[in-house]
């Protein structure tokens, strides 16, 4: 027994360490075991793409078995795009870290589908594939999906075939969606989930349009509003409703009919096969309100509305629900002046009006609002007379007079002659303005055209009678020149009164022409009250001394010559008497000769 013991060999290198605290194998057996343990075992490289399995999902975690010594752990949202994952699921995982600081193996979903997305989106839009994608935010003009783990873009009208008035609803939602664009140069793609229910849709449109008829009514939701009518959903086709189908009466904005996603029934009235457009409408399910309207009802009566539309010609009275009448503006007021309606009413105004037309067959009517105040001119002339004085309102000028407002409907002219008695007006603008208010007298009554003439001057008397005294031929006035024109001058004299004078007659003594503004003596060289008009000269006044000069020297010459030749004779018959009395007429004549001319210097 001891001899066998001897001949046992000792096992070299054994780790009594080991042995003592329970490990009762070798280093050299444990890495054996552990290298035939590794060869079971798949062998993965950091940065690659594997497939593995789920085999376990919590609340934030993924678990999935790549066949290496230990599992994987993956966030859960990379999940997001496929709420449907379970257990037992292959996936596609990247390898990002083999072993971190706690021997975990780290693996990314998201990372293993970005590596391949490019590859499979090229391929859903090369086969007109079906694909799922998840919706991650709102953007501008869109949504972001999340798409093989590419974000691409979702435009809002390729949500779905009816406008989206909510995005959010969207948010967080998996979809799913074609791929209709991509752009390999900026690595974009557009996805749309439109497409997948148009063509769905496109069959229904057909399968609907087939079986329409005019007149057929049925009923639609409201699904999309706008200012000039509205859209029906009538399960899979769209149709429209005009704004002027929505109801008898005026519509300003159609949401005062109708509200989104209210269900309404609607009358087809006509459709197109191939535009695929079909034309609704609502009023046409009651009847017409015209042929509801008082029977009784006649030119001449009273009735009241309200204003719904207004245009400058005349306003829209609307008496009853889709009844209407036109109120022109000549029939606002008797006045002949024609202005915009807007003067007189404006819309949503509760007034009462006269029938004037009334045709049920036209469904049309006029109303006139003047007709419920008398006409000023049936008794014109108990309250007009001639003669009388009234106050008026200026209206408008013409070159020939101005047209006044004495009362409403009551207008006037005065004739530019009929300003003044005195001054020459060439056009009314000089005299007033308009809108100011001015005294006048009637001088005629024009019924039939419904005109009167009228006078401002008449309030005064002709003061040309008196004129003629003032302003006698020759007579010498002080004037200033207040306008100059080809003609002449004209110059206002006083008592207000203008006189006129030629270029010839304005030449002063110095040989110049007097100026505009310039202040001098003028001497009448006519006078005509009827033509009321006073013809002046300056120049006269000097030129008649000058004139009066020459006639005194000629005459006292004439005398001396006559005295010369008188004593001539004397002296030849020796006549004193006759000498004396030549020689008195010839020093009396001289005498106002030499006075006159020294005058005639002093002047000068």
């Amino acid at each position: 027994m001891e001899e066998e013991i001897k001949n046992v060999a000792p096992i070299e290198e054994f780790d009594w360490e080991a042995y003592e605290k329970g490990d009762t194998q070798g280093a050299a057996a444990k890495e054996e075991q552990e290298r035939a343990y590794d060869n079971t075992l798949n062998k993965v490289a950091e940065n690659e793409v594997v497939e593995g399995t789920v085999i376990a999902i919590n609340k934030r975690e993924v678990i999935v078995n790549i066949g290496y010594k230990s599992d994987g752990i993956i966030p859960l949202n990379e999940f997001r795009y496929n709420p449907d994952l379970k257990v037992g699921d292959k996936v596609e995982v990247y390898i990002e870290n083999q072993e971190d600081k706690k021997g975990q193996l780290i693996l990314s979903h998201k990372k293993a589908r970005a590596s391949k997305s490019w590859e499979r989106v090229n391929q859903a839009l090369e086969n007109d594939e079906i694909v799922k994608g998840y919706v991650k935010c709102r953007t501008k003009g869109g949504m972001i999906v999340d798409v093989f783990g590419i974000e691409a873009f979702l435009p809002g009208s390729q949500i779905d075939v009816k406008p989206i008035r909510d995005y959010d609803v969207f948010v967080d939602k998996t979809m799913e969606f074609k791929i209709v664009k991509i752009n390999q140069d900026y690595r974009n793609v557009v996805v749309s989930h439109k497409a997948l229910i148009e063509a769905e849709l496109e069959a229904q449109k057909k399968e609907i349009i087939s079986h329409l008829e005019k007149g057929q009514i049925l009923e639609g939701t409201v699904k999309n509003i706008t200012s000039y009518g509205v859209f029906i959903d009538l399960g899979g086709v769209d149709g429209l409703i005009h704004i002027t189908d929505l109801s008898w009466g005026r519509v300003s904005d159609p949401k005062e009919i109708v509200e989104l996603d209210q269900k309404i029934n609607v009358v087809i009235l006509d459709f197109d096969d191939e535009k695929k457009r079909i034309a609704l409408g609502l009023k046409q399910l009651t009847p017409h309100p015209w042929d509801a309207l008082d029977p009784n009802l006649k030119v001449g009566d009273k009735v009241k509305g309200k204003v719904v539309v207004m245009a400058d010609y005349g306003a829209f009275v609307e008496i009853a629900p889709g009844v209407e009448g036109l109120i022109h503006v000549s029939e606002m007021s008797w006045s002949q002046h024609l202005r915009s309606a807007q003067d007189f009413m404006s819309v949503g105004d509760e007034v009462e009006a006269v029938i004037l037309t009334l045709d049920r067959d036209e469904r049309k009517m006029s109303l006139g609002i003047k007709q419920l105040k008398e006409d000023p001119w049936t008794n014109i002339e108990e309250r007009y007379p001639v003669g009388s004085k009234h106050t008026a309102r200026v209206r408008n000028f013409t070159n020939f007079g101005i047209f006044v407002e004495v009362e409403e409907g009551v207008d006037g002219l005065i004739h530019v002659s009929d300003l003044s008695w005195t001054k020459k007006v060439k056009h009314p603008s000089e005299f007033t303005q308009i809108g100011a208010e001015l005294d006048v007298v009637v001088l005629e009554i024009d019924k039939d055209n419904r005109r009167l003439s009228l006078g401002h001057k008449q309030l005064e008397e002709n003061p040309w009678e008196a004129l003629e005294d003032s302003f006698a031929v020759d007579s010498i006035h002080e004037g200033t020149i207040t306008e100059v024109i080809d003609k002449g001058a004209v110059i206002s004299l006083a008592e207000g009164v203008e006189g006129f004078a030629t270029p010839k007659h304005l030449v002063k003594e110095d040989g110049t022409q007097a100026q505009l503004g310039e202040k001098l003596q003028f001497k009448v060289i006519e006078f005509n009250k009827d033509a009321k008009r006073i013809i002046l000269s300056h120049s006269r006044i000097f030129e008649d001394a000058e004139r009066a000069a020459e006639r005194a020297e000629k005459k006292a010459a004439a005398a001396a010559k006559r005295a010369e030749r008188a004593a001539a004779n004397a002296a030849r018959e020796d006549e004193p008497v006759i000498e004396n009395k030549a020689a008195a007429t010839t020093l009396g004549d001289i005498d106002a000769l030499a006075a006159l001319k020294q005058q005639l210097e002093e002047g000068k």
